[in-house]
């Protein structure tokens, strides 16, 4: 990096203002389908832009900047890993019956004046017990969304409900890597750092949940009670429903909070998917076999398909037919395209020093303790939407706030708080982040279809800062530990 030269603010700004205008096109033009290919070449031409600053204007040799490039991608296969086996597993459990036995018993269990606030619930106490927001949303979130559409809610509504419940968990539970990453970087240790999330986390899951619970009593449902018999009917119709096929994601579940990794217990899950498929649904293996049926070699395809290609079941009910199809790993690729571009231009922007000269000029214009607080959660938004990674989000800004906030006399809980209540919550929110295209694709509903009922992810980094700023709990160090620092 020898003759690399200290970008300027302005030449900082200028391929996040390129983003910025494009994606807006994008919108304009493509509205919802931007994901489809248009947002990557955007992200990619994006990068183009980097690149052309950074060699020709300071120098950045193109090896480094490749480094980098390929540095932050590699920081992403796991969740590129995991997003394949995710579509493995919806796959399976199609077929396995699974996901059709959660929608069935959940339409007979659940009222839908209080479906919102159940799910919300539901998706809250599985992501604790996991630690992962991922595996909620791939598993309970996909069965809720189906139940949602059978009870005519709308899809964003119900997914909005599903990924707040499963990123209170995200932020909250001891099992999370976002919930022991934080303190680590922030210098605390890990239950200090739950504890004190407690205070703004609680209160901002409390009134997103009451928000859903008042949405639900007031919704008028368009789907009668014939309709959703009609949907039970045609279940069982295809399917073997019996509670015994709970096995299943008890069993994963059961691993993760274990602490199996993510990767190896979701293929153990795909794997128990598809004996159950030729244990417990012969008939829908066989169908699908078509000629082959009854063969081990029809058998054998099947599984293989509903691990790659997916599944997909006709049914005379299109709610049931939408409900009974998966695209398998081969429908990750796009979102994987999507994972790929977004961190090679976040990558870029680091390497070159960009991402850095935006933050250290936010910083330096800062004065006030709620200017500091609201300073590092915009730049955890920030490097949400620019590095596209809630971990590169989480770690940055907590090195780069670590010491002033230190020099105000706080406590490094505070910054750890903040760095969860904006970096964990707000990534499912930007489209190209790896978190926002892996949960907008598992669940099939738009980021901006979403995001407005989002209510929990919205509300975490206000309540952060309003604390902040109405000086509420805000710990400060010692005189022993203010000497130290």
């Amino acid at each position: 990096m020898n003759g690399q030269k200290k970008p300027s603010f302005l030449e900082s700004i200028i391929p996040i203002l390129f983003l910025i205008i494009m994606l807006t096109v994008n919108v304009l033009i493509f509205k919802d389908d931007g994901l489809s290919g248009s947002n990557q070449v955007v992200l990619m031409l994006a990068t183009a832009v980097v690149a052309i600053v950074a060699i020709f204007k300071l120098k950045v040799s193109w090896d480094v900047l490749m480094d980098g490039i390929v540095d932050s991608i590699g920081s992403a296969m796991p969740s590129i890993l995991i997003l394949l086996m995710i579509g493995a597993l919806a796959g399976t459990w199609l077929l396995g019956g699974i996901v059709p036995a959660m929608v069935y018993y959940g339409l007979k269990i659940l009222n839908p004046s209080i479906f919102l606030f159940a799910t919300i619930i539901i998706c809250a106490i599985v992501s604790v017990a996991t630690g992962s927001s991922w595996s909620t949303i791939a598993t309970v979130g996909l069965a809720l969304l189906g139940i949602g559409k059978t009870l005519g809610m709308s899809e964003g509504l119900v997914a909005g409900a599903i990924i707040s419940g499963a990123y209170f968990g995200d932020k909250m539970s001891p099992l999370s890597d976002t919930t022991n990453l934080a303190p680590a970087v922030a210098g605390t240790d890990l239950f200090t750092h739950i504890k004190y999330m407690t205070l703004t986390t609680v209160p901002s899951f409390t009134i997103a949940s009451i928000i859903f619970l008042i949405i639900g009593f007031d919704y008028e449902s368009t789907v009668s009670q014939a309709d959703v018999q009609e949907v039970l009917t045609a279940l069982d119709a295809s399917f073997n429903i019996s509670p015994f096929l709970f096995i299943v994601p008890a069993l994963v579940v059961f691993l993760i909070v274990k602490k199996v990794p993510a990767l190896p217990a979701l293929l153990i899950g795909s794997l128990a998917g598809a004996v159950v498929g030729l244990v417990a649904q012969p008939q829908t293996v066989n169908l699908l076999a078509g000629d082959l049926a009854g063969t081990w070699e029809g058998s054998y395809m099947v599984l293989m398909k509903s691990m790659y290609e997916g599944v997909s079941i006709s049914s005379d009910n299109t709610i049931v037919s939408e409900l009974l199809s998966s695209s398998g790993m081969l429908g990750m690729l796009n979102t994987i395209w999507l994972i790929l571009v977004a961190m090679a231009f976040g990558g870029a922007m680091e390497i070159s020093g960009m991402l850095t000269k935006i933050t250290e000029t936010i910083i330096s214009k800062v004065t006030s303790e709620t200017g500091l607080f609201a300073s590092a959660a915009s730049t955890c938004i920030f490097f949400n939407i620019t590095a596209s990674d809630q971990y590169l989000s989480i770690v940055v800004p907590g090195k780069m706030y670590a010491s002033a906030f230190k020099e105000k006399g706080l406590a490094p809980e505070n910054l750890s708080r903040t760095l969860e209540d904006t970096a964990t919550v707000t990534s499912v929110l930007v489209p190209w982040n790896t978190c926002g295209v892996a949960q907008s694709t598992v669940l099939g509903v738009a980021t901006g279809a979403y995001l407005p009922y989002c209510f929990f992810n919205i509300l975490s980094p206000i309540m952060t800062v309003l604390f902040a700023a109405l000086k509420i709990k805000i710990k400060r160090l010692s005189t022993e530990e203010e000497a130290v620092a």
